[in-house]
């Protein structure tokens, strides 16, 4: 537990002094979710399915291709599956969810 506590210090005194590292990453990770999701419109309709579909696929998409690169890595060197690969998407998915909402904004 004293782990978790230190570990959990660290971390967010490393966020607050990089915080515009953390902005950065943030904005990437949005305007990539933006891209895919404008890409994916061309494919769906724009009906209510069509938007939830879309809007899906966007979300899932971020966290599974960013867990797949150390995932390759390792599967390069070891021969072996990564064992953290969902981890690291949760992680990755929790992060993006909480950047889009917070800067969602309800359509009227």
């Amino acid at each position: 537990m004293l782990k978790h506590i230190i570990a959990l210090i660290v971390l967010s005194l490393l966020a607050v002094v990089g915080m515009d590292y953390v902005q950065q990453v943030l904005d990437l990770l949005i305007s990539a979710h933006t891209w895919i999701s404008d890409t994916l419109m061309r494919v769906f309709s724009v009906d209510d399915a069509g938007i939830v579909a879309k809007n899906l696929i966007a979300l899932l998409c971020m966290p599974l291709v960013i867990a797949l690169i150390p995932s390759l890595i390792y599967w390069l060197i070891k021969r072996k599956w990564f064992p953290y690969f969902f981890e690291i998407a949760w992680i990755i998915w929790l992060v993006q969810i909480g950047a889009l909402a917070s800067m969602y904004v309800k359509p009227t």
